[in-house]
């Protein structure tokens, strides 16, 4: 489930957005986690599973499209679709009509959202 940033989960989110390459060096980490904390339209979000935080994915909102800026997963539960079950819980928010991808997340998006829409199709 998608559970909303807030300053008490800074650990945590911290240590799931180091997960991303971009994000290794602590002061872009604290520049990134600052971002989402100030800026009004950046909204992070962690993925809970039982009771362990296991993914974060983090989107710039712009009218009612997000643009994924970050993703990912816990290493060890990396292949088992919790990032398709994370954006997938985004659009049903309604909260977002569209997705999109920035640069640095554009790859992995293209490979997500063939899958999310086959999803829809199903239903």
């Amino acid at each position: 489930m998608l559970i909303r940033y807030k300053k008490s989960l800074e650990k945590i989110a911290m240590g799931l957005l180091s997960f991303m390459p971009q994000e290794k060096d602590v002061k872009r980490l604290m520049e990134t986690i600052n971002a989402y904390e100030q800026e009004d339209n950046w909204h992070l979000f962690l993925w809970k599973k039982d009771e362990e935080y296991i993914g974060i994915v983090g989107v710039l909102e712009e009218d009612s499209s997000a643009t994924i800026q970050h993703i990912t997963v816990v290493p060890s539960y990396r292949g088992e679709g919790v990032a398709i079950a994370m954006l997938k819980e985004l659009l049903n928010s309604g909260q977002f009509k569209v997705l999109k991808a920035n640069e640095e997340t554009e790859p992995f998006i293209k490979k997500c959202l063939p899958i999310l829409e086959e999803a829809d199709d199903s239903n």
